[in-house]
């Protein structure tokens, strides 16, 4: 069986930081890697759950919602993945980078914190996704990003 694109990416060798995962015609698909890969040090449920639904909501308000076609977390607890149509790397990077800062900023409920609107309502916490939105802002901009792996 053929493997999948992100499985050819040595993740012993992987930094947090933002990569271009994959390109299929239009659609960009963004690896937001937050933590190094098999380093022991994960996103907690708290964290991945409430960061998600901040992120998710803001970029679907932000510059480029148009271009959004989805925002998600990766299985393996290290980040997300984004996929933007007709995406462009800096414009991309510039509107993650207002997100984080919306996110740290913000004060207020959850987005989504409610059984209607959620399948694990009870498992949000606005603090969690500040303290990854800090972490990660400091990673995008304590190095240039080259967007590759």
């Amino acid at each position: 069986m053929e493997r999948i694109a992100s499985f050819t990416v040595d993740h012993n060798k992987l930094e947090p930081g933002i990569y271009v995962s994959r390109i299929d015609g239009d659609i960009t698909t963004y690896d937001l890697r937050l933590k190094k890969p098999n380093n022991g040090d994960y996103l907690t449920g708290f964290e991945m759950h409430t960061f998600e639904h901040m992120f998710a909501t803001f970029v679907r308000n932000s510059e480029i919602k148009d271009s959004v076609i989805y925002f998600g977390p990766m299985g393996c607890l290290t980040g997300f993945y984004l996929l933007i149509r007709n995406a462009d790397n800096e414009v991309v990077l510039k509107e993650t980078l207002k997100i984080l800062d919306e996110i740290i900023a913000y004060e207020g409920p959850v987005f989504g914190a409610s059984p209607v609107e959620c399948g694990n309502y009870k498992m949000l916490e606005l603090e969690s996704s500040k303290i990854v939105a800090r972490e990660y802002k400091k990673i995008l901009t304590g190095k240039p990003q080259t967007f590759k792996y």
